[in-house]
């Protein structure tokens, strides 16, 4: 007889023991494919880098990327209409999760296009250091530059980015939120740091936003555990459930949720938690900014949407007011300090707070037209923002140096962005195609009609007024009043300024740039001139489930 048959015999033995009740969950696989794919993209360019020689990696991963979101796209297309939870309950999808990952989808191919932007045969426009590795100044560095190295390890690192920004507005519990967080932040912290040109500002802009994301984090992460300390669940309906059983609220659920909003409104960038965004939107290498502005507000944004209305309704009369001060503080604060900048990307980064200012308002509704209106305006400032770093990335700073004999100039002559608002005096003279682009996307911005942005604003208010917060689109009103001046004062300053003399180059950019930059100037004036069908889509989409 051998041993284990003995020990089975024996009292108090295997064969004594409790049979396995344990039950493997069940997933539905079709409900998670857009990160799956997503993923999988990822971990391909990570093995592209690892084993493809250099000189073939570019291709390689471009094709993979645009590839891998296309396919997510469908994926998230094809699964129209799902309403359900999977993954143990850890990941809900509904009208609401599907609309906000077919938006960062679209945002991230027009993302990947600037990134994948190398220039032309007469200019170099490579936003991202030859290697990220070597310091600045350093001989490493100019002997990377000499060799004609790429950085391509950006490709499977903005996947990695988008596949937890697809996940941090599905997550159904906070444990899946609080990983998703962490998977769309952390490829963020080094590719902003990735810059070309002024490397030490890229560098400085990774460090302030990693160690302000880590707190933000640690906020977010304590605020988890006193809420499971209140209701023994970090489930969002087990949640809810256990604030409508209580008769009144808790010390411990109160400082949970304080906690858990500072970790959501760190990301949205609302005051006083946006003192990262001016300082990161200017470091950081534009197409990243750009693909920042856009994705991670509309991910955070459809994080704190779930949040609110599916884990914490019954407090609503608790977070509402705190909300009210935060959008209030957010619009004033975004609208007066962007009219004092002189920077173009920390004026967009001062319009971006003030946006989410607007965006705050859909939320507070606690309407499902407040949810239907946030999703709408979530898409058409996305498309917006992409466009206008887009245009960022070509209007360079001029270089000294001997022309051809055709006047053509050298890669060498063409430096970094001119971001400066005195060298955008005149950009309407030099190349009039560029400054209507530019015109249309901060005229979104500003709300004037017959574009996304007035459609996307009164849809905010309208919604905000029928759940009572009246107040809130007074001061609204009155934010996109002041923000029209430092709008229209970049336009009065393209079209009737006379050009400097030693003025920036604009650049003419690759296929790459210019399918981004015509796609979001259409949809732009679509959203604003034939808006309907996209609002009825977002009114069917703004449903959740539990």
């Amino acid at each position: 007889m051998s041993v284990l048959t003995l020990l089975a015999a024996a009292p108090g033995g295997p064969a004594d023991a409790p049979a396995n009740t344990f039950t493997a969950p069940h997933v539905e696989y079709r409900a998670l494919m857009p990160m799956l794919v997503v993923f999988g993209a990822a971990a391909a360019g990570i093995l592209i880098e690892a084993f493809l020689p250099r000189t073939r990696r570019y291709w390689a991963q471009v094709g993979l990327s645009l590839a891998g979101v296309l396919v997510a796209l469908g994926f998230v297309i094809s699964n129209h209409g799902m309403a359900q939870t999977t993954a143990a309950d850890a990941v809900s999808v509904d009208g609401v999760t599907l609309f906000l990952q077919g938006t960062i989808l679209a945002l991230a191919v027009l993302a990947i296009l600037l990134v994948a932007e190398r220039g032309t045969g007469t200019a170099d426009l490579d936003a991202f250091a030859a290697q990220g590795a070597s310091a600045p100044g350093s001989g490493g560095e100019r002997a990377a530059e000499a060799a004609g190295l790429r950085s391509t390890e950006v490709f499977p690192l903005m996947l990695f980015s988008v596949g937890g920004m697809l996940l941090f507005p599905a997550a159904n519990d906070l444990l899946t939120s609080f990983v998703a967080l962490e998977v769309l932040s952390l490829p963020l912290y080094l590719l902003c740091g990735l810059a070309r040109r002024r490397r030490l500002l890229s560098q400085e802009a990774a460090m302030k936003y990693f160690l302000l994301g880590a707190f933000s984090s640690a906020f977010f992460l304590y605020g988890v555990a006193m809420i499971y300390g209140y209701s023994g669940s970090v489930r969002f309906s087990d949640i809810s459930a256990a604030i409508s059983a209580a008769p009144h609220s808790d010390v411990l659920l109160l400082a949970g949720i304080a906690l858990l909003a500072v970790g959501l409104l760190f990301k949205v960038g609302a005051v006083p938690f946006h003192a990262w965004t001016p300082d990161v939107y200017q470091g950081a290498p534009t197409p990243i900014t750009g693909f920042m502005a856009a994705a991670t507000k509309v991910s955070a944004f459809g994080a704190l949407l779930r949040v609110a209305y599916v884990a914490l309704p019954g407090m609503r009369w608790d977070w509402r007011p705190v909300l009210w001060g935060v959008a209030i503080l957010t619009m004033l604060v975004g609208a007066v300090l962007a009219i004092t900048q002189r920077d173009i990307k920390r004026m967009l980064a001062y319009s971006a707070i003030l946006n989410a200012g607007y965006i705050l308002l859909g939320v507070i509704s606690t309407t499902s037209k407040g949810v239907s209106s946030t999703l709408f305006y979530l898409a058409a400032y996305g498309f917006a923002t992409i466009g206008a770093f887009a245009v960022v990335t070509l209007v360079r700073e001029g270089v000294p140096g001997r022309p051809g004999a055709d006047g053509s100039r050298t890669p060498d002559e063409v430096g970094g962005e001119a971001t400066d608002l005195s060298a955008w005096a005149g950009l309407g003279k030099r190349s009039p195609l560029l400054a209507a682009c530019f015109t249309v996307f901060l005229l979104a911005f500003a709300g004037i009609p017959l574009t996304s942005g007035f459609t996307g604003k009164f849809a905010l208010f309208t919604a905000a007024i029928d759940g009572g917060a009246w107040p809130l689109v007074i001061v609204g009103v009155i934010a996109s009043a002041a923000a029209a001046f430092f709008y229209v004062r970049v336009i009065v300053l393209m079209y009737f300024s006379e050009p400097l003399a030693e003025g920036p180059v604009v650049v003419v950019p690759s296929m790459m740039t210019t399918v981004a930059l015509g796609l979001t100037v259409i949809v732009t004036i679509a959203l604003g001139v034939l808006p309907q069908m996209a609002l009825d889509l977002a009114d069917k989409a703004a449903y959740f489930v539990q």
